[in-house]
């Protein structure tokens, strides 16, 4: 009996919608790495690119628990001295509404080539509308994990 691996030819495109309305950031950031890597599909190898698509919606209206909007902390230095610059959690999401998810998704996919290539088949949206229906995402419900059902 002999080990299966996946070849590019046998892994078809697959496009998934999330609606992150109401959802914890790092909860769904977790659960939506999970799924742009490939490990929601049986022919999962951590080697391959699997080809998911996620298009994320209402990306401005997720969750952070606690008093993390004031509390946590992005840093971003442009490599000379003193150029150590830090924003909010509530500032990001201020400038930017979708730049929280994305940097969080972001930390949970390996920082390759592969890792990289894998980002760019996020597409985040700050409203309910998005530009992908051509590609007929089918819905995720991310919103729980079963436990045992």
């Amino acid at each position: 009996m002999k080990t299966y691996a996946p070849k590019a030819g046998d892994i078809k495109e697959q496009w998934f919608l999330v609606d992150a309305e109401g959802q914890v950031l790092g909860r769904l950031a977790s659960r939506i790495a999970a799924v742009l890597r490939g490990k929601n599909d049986p022919r999962y190898a951590p080697y391959a690119n699997m080809r998911n698509h996620v298009v994320v919606i209402n990306a401005d209206k997720i969750r952070l628990t606690g008093k993390k909007w004031s509390d946590k902390v992005y840093h971003r230095h442009s490599g000379w001295i003193g150029n150590l610059r830090s924003l909010t959690a509530e500032q990001v999401h201020e400038k930017h509404p979708t730049e929280l998810l994305r940097h969080a998704v972001r930390g949970m996919i390996p920082h390759t080539r592969l890792g990289n290539a894998t980002m760019t088949r996020l597409r985040l949206f700050a409203g309910p509308e998005h530009t992908h229906a051509a590609q007929k995402p089918v819905s995720l419900d991310l919103s729980r994990r079963r436990s045992g059902d």
